[in-house]
């Protein structure tokens, strides 16, 4: 006893599980926003996000069966079905009269729909309108309960074990508002060279977050993290470049506050507000889908290699203030403002007056798998060189682009950038970057030109789903006429062991170190990620 191409199961199901979906509009202020842009030092999630698609269809109720257009009565269980729900309405549908169905309905499903108006009619009658129910319905009622027996009791069995797991749940969870996450690094790296880095020893490391989000809205999130782990560079053994993801903070395995801020809609704005640790890839699209993943467990290796280091500048800072705006479908408005001493109140220092950085960027979507980026950011730093500051963060960049005027600590940057992404297919991803910045020295009459550029390659899935093959090709940011270009070459697969652990191995190759006519370093480095 069928009725053909009568579907969506849930609909049927939900009102037995005392679900309101008649009339309520689904939208995203129905669930903690998940992070989707990347960043040099990952974060949780990314206002980018909260643009997304902001309602889905919203449901509406049907007072006919003959309004649902997908449906086509063939036996007397659909005449019957259509009276009890033109009388009681007990079936919901899309407001444009479809199940959006293209099957048959199975005798559970069906069952599922006689449930509900036999939950219907008992509402009826305990609200004491007895009267509203004829007795024709009642024993139409009574003869498709006879028929669907067995189903009715198999779903009524299924809906009891539900219950009893949903309320279990309820009672265990962290909390109503608040979702825990986190992601633990085990990787094993060693460079090798010449020199100093001859002199370097195979390292066994870790990294520890966990990541606290919060919505108070629905719309907004409100996060937390903390990090823990041993993580150091291989700078002390003279190798600054090709810092990997994970490298960046070393704690002692004390656990500090790695990031702590709030993201939510005005208007037409996206705004994020980050009270420690702000970076430009919590809210600026970085047109680097595959490789910069957020948290730096699962992308690239290397901090270079995840996305232009023109979103490295300045994120040595104490807080900062970000928007996104979205005039037309296809273009996003991205700025912000990082300062360095936010906290100092001392002359000199504090949210205006100390070192700064300010970035603006224009992203355009020609196409669903095309877009462009022109990017603009401007610092201003009061520490640069040894012991102070960096232009480029995170070992990003030459020696020589860390302190280009040899002590000279005052300087401003301009630095102009565009990139580009390119998913040419479901399995293959293409990425590129350039950057120009113009350095000039504040406390003297020296100033310095930075160049950088690269291209990235992905291949989702490779060999199986959710693997991810990766090769980058680029030079780090080097100072010309001073430097040698700084080429790296970097290649990794990782394999998704399951959905909680993944393994990655993968080789950095660094020409001139340093920017100096040195000999060549290679970093090989084999990366176990666990997520929960």
């Amino acid at each position: 006893m069928m009725l053909h191409r009568f579907f969506l199961r849930f609909v049927c199901i939900a009102p037995m599980l005392g679900v309101a979906i008649a009339t309520q509009s689904v939208g995203l202020a129905q669930a903690i926003p998940v992070t989707q842009a990347n960043e040099a030092a990952p974060r949780p999630l990314s206002v980018a996000s909260l643009s997304a698609e902001r309602a889905n269809p919203s449901m509406s109720q049907v007072t006919s069966v003959s309004q649902l257009s997908d449906v086509q009565p063939t036996d007397w269980a659909f005449q019957a079905l259509q009276s009890l729900v033109e009388r009681y309405g007990c079936i919901a549908g899309f407001p444009d009269g479809t199940y959006r169905g293209n099957r048959a309905l199975s005798r559970y499903e069906f069952a599922a729909g006689v449930n509900a108006c036999l939950d219907r009619i008992n509402e009826l009658i305990a609200a004491g309108l007895s009267d509203k129910v004829s007795r024709d319905d009642l024993a139409v009622l009574q003869r498709l309960q006879e028929e669907f027996a067995a189903e009715l009791a198999t779903l009524r069995g299924r809906v009891d074990a539900l219950e009893a797991r949903t309320a279990e749940l309820e009672a265990n969870q962290f909390s109503t508002t608040t979702k825990l996450s986190g992601e633990v690094i085990f990787a094993i790296a060693d460079a090798f060279g010449d020199g100093d880095i001859s002199d370097n020893q195979t390292v066994f490391q870790n990294r520890v977050r966990l990541d606290f989000l919060t919505s108070f809205r629905g719309d907004d999130s409100f996060f937390i993290r903390l990090e823990s782990g041993n993580a150091d560079t291989f700078a002390d053994s003279g190798l600054d470049q090709g810092e990997l993801t994970f490298n960046f903070l070393d704690t002692d395995d004390d656990f500090v506050i790695n990031a702590l801020g709030y993201l939510f809609p005005a208007g037409d704005f996206d705004i994020y507000v980050a009270a420690a640790a702000p970076f430009w890839q919590d809210f600026v699209p970085v047109l680097s889908p595959q490789l910069d993943d957020i948290t730096g467990g699962s992308g690239a290796l290397s901090s270079f290699g995840e996305s232009s280091p023109i979103y490295k500048i300045g994120l040595a800072t104490g807080a900062g203030v970000g928007f996104n705006y979205t005039p037309f479908e296809a273009v996003t408005l991205s700025g912000g403002y990082f300062a360095d001493t936010s906290a100092d109140p001392t002359a000199g220092e504090g949210l205006f007056n100390g070192a700064y950085a300010a970035l603006g960027q224009l992203t355009v979507t020609p196409a669903e798998r095309l877009q462009f980026a022109f990017t603009y950011a401007n610092a201003y730093f009061t520490d640069l060189g040894p012991g102070g500051g960096s232009i480029f963060d995170f070992s990003t960049g030459t020696a020589t682009t860390e302190d280009p005027f040899n002590g000279g600590e005052l300087a401003i940057t301009n630095t102009y950038g565009i990139e580009a992404a390119y998913d040419i297919s479901s399995r293959f991803a293409i990425n590129a970057f350039g950057l120009f910045s113009d350095v000039q020295q504040l406390d003297g009459n020296d100033d310095a030109e930075i160049w950088s550029y690269g291209l990235g390659l992905a291949f989702p899935d490779l060999f199986g789903e959710g693997n991810l093959g990766g090769f980058i090709a680029g030079a780090e940011p080097y100072v010309g006429g001073d430097d040698d270009v700084a080429l790296h070459l970097e290649g990794f697969y990782k394999y998704q062991l399951n959905d909680f652990i993944s393994l990655t191995p993968g080789v950095i190759f660094i020409g001139a170190p340093g920017g100096e006519n040195a000999d060549d370093a290679v970093i090989g480095v084999f990366r176990t990620t666990f997520k929960f």
